[in-house]
């Protein structure tokens, strides 16, 4: 599958039960970019080791992959609390600083929706995007690059970042699985974005649960509700990531994808 697409083919990660580096050893044969998972932050043995990025490095160069890194989703640069928000922006920074060696296509960031229960409405977003600024007055003051991160569509309307995403120069990561499964549309938010987007998180959504499920396989999604995103697909240079979780979703949506027929790579 190395090199077979028009864009860079990713999955995750976390696709066997094991830690980062047998994934990336078993993945890496196939596939052109792993993305590494690194969700969690406290405590601090749960962020990979120096001599883990060391190999992971030397594997990057052995295997002819590159990486991209998802940023921890156990702080917030939104949280209501100011030292929160601080708290979330040096980890962040720790966690760039510490896989640079692997030279990230884009790091992948989460800026989650968390208006009070009080503020209702206009006056909610307002005060959010009041503390998604103050985050990132912090973070890009430092000697961090903004086009380096990625900010991810998520479950709330992303023109509510709109203005902020061109006051800092950040990168977008569509994540269509979530636009899918919220009913967001992926054309809209690609054609304004489309020069500041290196990563399409790609998975299925299961529509039979309640609550709808997603990271699952992309044979899980009817073909009506792919329709836009395939059109985005046959359209971008980057890198997808098959964002799924074990080997069955994996094959399945490989599977999935050999069925459209996109212009061979030149």
């Amino acid at each position: 599958m190395k090199k077979k697409w028009p864009f860079k083919l990713g999955t995750t990660s976390f696709i066997y039960p094991d830690n980062i580096i047998p994934n990336v050893k078993k993945l890496g044969k196939d596939f052109d970019e792993i993305e590494l998972l690194v969700f969690e932050s406290v405590p601090e043995e749960v962020l990979p080791s120096k001599d883990e990025i060391k190999e992971l490095a030397y594997l990057g160069q052995h295997l002819d992959i590159t990486y991209n890194i998802h940023l921890p989703t156990d702080i917030s640069f939104t949280d209501v609390l100011p030292e929160n928000r601080i708290k979330a922006v040096d980890t962040i920074k720790k966690v760039m600083e510490l896989c640079k060696p692997l030279k990230p296509a884009t790091h992948t960031l989460h800026l989650d929706f968390t208006p009070l229960y009080a503020e209702k409405g206009s006056d909610g977003i307002k005060k959010w995007q009041n503390r998604v600024r103050k985050s990132l007055e912090l973070f890009v003051s430092s000697d961090v690059n903004p086009m380096d991160v990625s900010i991810e569509t998520l479950d709330y309307p992303f023109e509510y970042l709109d203005n902020i995403i061109e006051e800092y120069g950040l990168s977008v990561c569509i994540d269509a699985g979530h636009l899918i499964k919220y009913k967001f549309d992926i054309e809209s938010i690609f054609n304004r974005y489309k020069t500041r987007i290196p990563l399409i998180h790609l998975h299925g959504v299961d529509f039979s649960t309640h609550p709808p499920k997603d990271h699952v396989s992309l044979d899980r999604t009817g073909d009506e509700l792919m329709e836009n995103t395939i059109k985005i697909l046959k359209k971008f240079k980057g890198t997808i990531s098959l964002e799924v979780f074990n080997r069955e979703n994996l094959l399945k949506s490989v599977s999935w994808l050999n069925r459209i027929k996109f212009m061979e790579k030149i």
